[in-house]
């Protein structure tokens, strides 16, 4: 069952240009059509990104708030929500739902240089969810 304030779709169901303005406003935290117009790459018209934020607002991933005559877009969900959301999309979709298969292809990456710092946090996270039998 959804969470009462989880969107209808996931970000994967949205077009390249709505995943764009989402990412846009995630990235600002908040944003007007204007600044999120300024943002995009070959944008498209004021009006068209008023209509799909007015869109990506309808199927739940966005709110506004009026701030005199303008209207102030913010995510629903917070970012931290909205990444655990996307990465348990991911690892039930490519890697048959198992973490351990993301994690392993993660440290695969070519570019996955990670400091003594991240290691030892990361061995600090398995051995508590050793401890809590997950």
């Amino acid at each position: 069952m959804p969470k009462p304030n989880a969107p209808r779709t996931t970000p994967s169901d949205l077009g390249r240009r709505e995943r764009q303005i989402l990412e846009t406003v995630y990235r600002l935290e908040k944003a007007t059509v204007a600044q999120v117009r300024a943002e995009l790459p070959d944008p498209p018209s004021y009006s068209a990104v008023r209509g799909m934020l007015n869109l990506l607002e309808e199927k739940g991933h966005l709110k506004h708030k009026q701030d005199g005559l303008r209207y102030v877009y913010v995510p629903v969900v917070s970012a931290a929500e909205a990444r655990q959301r996307a990465l348990s999309e991911v690892v039930r979709t490519f890697f048959a739902g198992s973490p351990a298969d993301a994690a392993t292809a993660l440290f695969d990456l070519p570019d996955a240089k990670l400091s003594k710092e991240e290691l030892q946090q990361l061995q600090a996270l398995i051995k508590r969810a050793m401890r809590e039998g997950r």
